[in-house]
């Protein structure tokens, strides 16, 4: 691994020095910046592409990480040089110590980022308390500005206030608001003029995101996937052009137009080559490291996170799964490895 000068620190005597942070990378060059942990599998929607009849307990779900475990995992990594983190779901603002957890990681030495995917759910109401615990940036999930159909996507009738919420979001002072919709054919295909014209009135991103295929939406899938390319075919028939990429970024490519505001982002899996700029890692709720969203196995970080003196094995072990990352996901082959629906470790 190569050493890196990422952080300042104050010596007994007052001056600064530079503190070496290790570089986390893979056999391949890639290199880790982001990590996306799951607060919880537990969501309150029902979307067609994901969970059609809702979250279902099966049998005794395994404890989720304690606020001390999930501090002791997030400094782990902020030690490898990672210095953005995003709280998934399910829908994590269900966790009862989400706004703990989130306090907990903006003070952890070394992360400068932490953002929150969410359904929107109660936004409105709790935007300046997600605010005040650290929380920079939001991804909110809006599969269809039209209210009868968002009502048929998610099975839930709470467009407007979910709008509301994101308007409460950007006056809490939270700096970065996306939108995040689902490409689902036959359905909200034929939206992307009115996502257009949301993004310039309101100043943001919107991210159409391709369907993937999990073990439990093949059909619903091959019903309704719509590449990618397509879309962004349509853009750049559009005039919009590709905005160069900034540290952090996640899977999207995203888009601009002269003389308008907002950005237009397509997040494509199906891509020649999408996992060649993978930057980002998971865990989930329970501390179990996944390499790929679509791998077909994860690493069991809970025996290293029980108390602080297991630390450096902890990052040793990171260090060493991380490097064994495989080249690529075997989407194009009708493999999703082991991920029941996107819910299980936070999409």
């Amino acid at each position: 691994m190569t050493d890196m000068l990422a952080s300042e620190v104050a010596s007994p005597e007052g001056l600064v020095h530079a503190k070496p942070v290790h570089e986390l990378a893979d056999r391949y060059g890639r290199k880790f910046e982001y990590l996306r942990l799951s607060l919880t599998d537990v969501c309150n929607f029902r979307c067609s592409y994901c969970l059609p009849d809702g979250y279902l307990k099966t049998g005794c779900a395994p404890d989720q990480l304690s606020v001390a475990e999930v501090r002791r995992l997030v400094s782990a990594f902020a030690e490898l040089g990672l210095w953005k983190v995003r709280l998934t779901g399910g829908e994590p603002t269900l966790r009862r110590e989400m706004l703990e957890i989130a306090r907990t990681i903006s003070h952890v030495p070394g992360i400068r980022t932490l953002a929150m995917t969410t359904n929107g759910y109660r936004l409105r109401e709790r935007a300046a308390d997600y605010a005040a615990s650290g929380i920079t940036s939001l991804n909110v999930s809006v599969d269809s500005l039209d209210p009868a159909r968002f009502a048929a996507i998610t099975g839930h009738n709470r467009l407007p206030e979910i709008l509301a919420g994101i308007e409460a979001a950007r006056n809490a002072g939270i700096r970065t608001i996306k939108l995040n919709s689902v490409l689902i054919g036959g359905v909200n295909d034929d939206e992307l003029d009115a996502f257009i014209g949301f993004a310039a009135d309101h100043d943001l991103t919107v991210r159409y995101i391709e369907i993937m295929r999990t073990n439990e939406n093949v059909a619903f899938f091959a019903e309704h996937h719509r590449s990618g390319q397509a879309l962004i075919a349509r853009l750049e028939d559009k005039g919009w052009q590709r905005a160069p990429r900034r540290p952090g970024d996640g899977p999207a490519i995203e888009f601009v137009a002269p003389m308008e505001r907002g950005r237009i982002g397509v997040i494509a899996p199906y891509a020649r080559d999408f996992c060649a700029s993978c930057n980002r890692l998971r865990v989930s709720a329970s501390g179990k490291l996944h390499l790929c969203l679509f791998g077909d196995a994860a690493i069991d970080l809970r025996p290293l996170l029980r108390d602080d003196s297991q630390q450096a094995s902890l990052v040793g072990a990171i260090k060493s799964a991380v490097f064994g990352k495989v080249a690529a996901h075997r989407l194009h082959e009708g493999n999703s490895g082991a991920t029941p629906h996107l819910a299980s470790i936070g999409g």
